[in-house]
């Protein structure tokens, strides 16, 4: 029981020192470090007043006067500063922003050129959309088709015509060839008959 009454003390005293030292460690308001807020704070403490026709006045050290003037002009002059850094990046990021949206103009207008440049295609010297393009080109194969067509058809009939051409041709031949040998029979039976007459006068009476 003792022993825990111990603990509880020692720990208490333990966290009352832990904030001692806290407290120590934080930084005490000065002109030579801190806000301008924390600043004016050290000359309100430091100031003396004093009452005079029921006014009541601040009495502060004219040296601190300057010392925090001096501080609050520095402020200003790291504030100005800043700010014209700021500007310049501004400045330079809106330069970039042109330039990247110039990029991405011209980026657009190359996508919009191959776009259109890949759904077209170049016939007799135009571009065309792929659409006319493939019509034109079924177009031209479907007259060919017909042509081819046409001209099969006209090849067969031509075929069939010299066919039949050969055919009366080759009939024509072989009536000839019979009327030819049928008058060379009449030609040498009538030569015969005529020599058999002159042989019948050449004989004696």
């Amino acid at each position: 029981m003792k022993i825990c009454r111990l603990l509880m003390v020692f720990t208490v005293l333990l966290t009352v020192n832990i904030t001692y030292a806290q407290d120590s460690n934080v930084d005490k308001p000065s002109l030579d470090k801190g806000s301008i807020s924390s600043q004016f704070d050290y000359i309100s403490k430091k100031s003396g007043n004093y009452r005079a026709d029921g006014v009541r006045y601040e009495v502060v050290r004219e040296s601190n006067l300057y010392k925090l003037r001096k501080n609050v002009l520095d402020s200003i002059a790291a504030k100005n500063k800043k700010t014209g850094e700021l500007k310049v990046t501004i400045s330079e990021h809106v330069t970039t922003i042109a330039s990247l949206n110039k990029k991405l103009e011209e980026t657009t207008t190359n996508l919009t050129d191959v776009t259109a440049e890949k759904d077209s295609m170049s016939f007799l010297g135009m571009q065309v959309s792929k659409g006319t393009y493939n019509f034109i080109l079924w177009t031209i194969i479907s007259g060919l088709f017909i042509l081819l067509g046409l001209f099969i058809y006209k090849f067969r009939n031509s075929n069939i015509l010299t066919q039949e051409a050969k055919q009366n041709l080759s009939e024509l031949e072989v009536e000839y060839e019979d009327h030819r040998r049928r008058a060379l029979e009449r030609e040498q039976k009538i030569s015969r008959q005529l020599q058999d007459e002159l042989n019948k006068q050449k004989k004696p009476k």
